[in-house]
C-alpha cells in the first residue's frame, strides 16, 4: 500500500538543500519518490512501508532536521 509521509524542514533554503535532501531520502528502503518545496520548507515522500525513523535519519544525514 502506498502512503504519503510530509516532513517540515525549516533549515532548507537553495538548490542544494533540495539535492542533498532528496539524494539522502531517496535512499530509504521502500521510497518510491521525493519532493522538496523550498518555499514551503516541506519534504513529501511517497512509497510503502515507509519508517519514519530512518527518513527522519536521512534528512538529518543531509545535514537537516525534520521539525
Amino acid at each position: 500500500m502506498t502512503e504519503t509521509v510530509t516532513y517540515n524542514v525549516p533549515g532548507m533554503h537553495c538548490g542544494h538543500c533540495e539535492r542533498a535532501v532528496t539524494e539522502e531520502v531517496s535512499a530509504v528502503a521502500g521510497v518510491e519518490s521525493v519532493a522538496v518545496d523550498l518555499d514551503t520548507k516541506r519534504v513529501t515522500v511517497v512509497g510503502s512501508a515507509l519508517d519514519d525513523m530512518k527518513l527522519r535519519a536521512a534528512i538529518d544525514e543531509a545535514g537537516y532536521e525534520a521539525a
